[in-house]
């Protein structure tokens, strides 16, 4: 079922009684699709719990160390030193 938005505003109990009981209903607004009601889905609106998730995951103990690789990415290219000393020279 199409509808448009002052339909809506007009027949607001009807149409989410219409939903409420399965049938999905797209508004439109100056001719375009605006939203979409329909039938709640199982599920909707319930927030996960805390710990929803507990020993679902593992994360190694060192996840957080920098290993040699980061010493070599991190270390200085010559080339950029080089014009970084000829740049503080000039000033």
């Amino acid at each position: 079922m199409n509808i448009t938005v002052a339909q809506l505003k007009s027949n607001l109990s009807e149409i989410l009684r219409k939903a409420a009981a399965g049938e999905e209903i797209a508004i439109t607004k100056h001719g375009k699709p605006y939203v979409k009601v329909g039938p709640d889905k199982p599920g909707f609106g319930s927030l996960p719990r805390i710990g929803a998730f507990k020993g679902e995951f593992w994360m190694a103990d060192d996840f957080d160390e920098l290993g040699p690789e980061w010493d070599e990415y991190t270390k200085p290219d010559p080339a950029t030193e080089r014009r970084r000393s000829d740049a503080d020279d000039a000033a």
